[in-house]
C-alpha cells in the first residue's frame, strides 16, 4: 500500500527540520537551557505525530500524541526539580 504525499505530510516533514536545533542545545549547551530544548523538543514531536495522524488518516493514532503532550509537561517539570540544585 502506497501513501501518497498530501499537506499534512509535508508540514510533519517541514516541522521535522526544528529537531536537529533541540538535539544540539541538548548536547552542548549548559543545563539551564536544555530543560527549554527538552520542552521544545517534545512539543515538536507531539505536533509531528498528530500531524501525521491526519495524514495518514487514521483517527486512533491521535491517541498517543495526546499523552505524549500530557506526560511530557510532567517530566519536564520532574527533570526541573531534578536540577533544582545545579540551577
Amino acid at each position: 500500500m502506497t501513501v501518497a504525499m498530501n499537506y499534512w505530510l509535508w508540514a510533519a516533514l517541514a516541522l521535522l527540520a526544528a529537531l536537529p536545533p533541540c538535539l544540539y542545545v541538548c548536547a552542548v549547551k549548559p543545563v539551564s537551557d536544555k530543560l527549554v530544548a527538552l520542552e521544545f523538543a517534545s512539543c515538536i514531536v507531539t505536533l509531528d505525530l498528530l500531524l501525521m495522524a491526519e495524514g495518514f488518516h487514521r483517527p486512533s493514532f491521535f491517541d498517543l500524541p495526546l499523552t505524549l503532550a500530557l506526560l511530557s509537561f510532567g517530566g519536564g517539570m520532574v527533570f526541573a526539580r531534578f536540577l533544582q540544585r545545579w540551577l
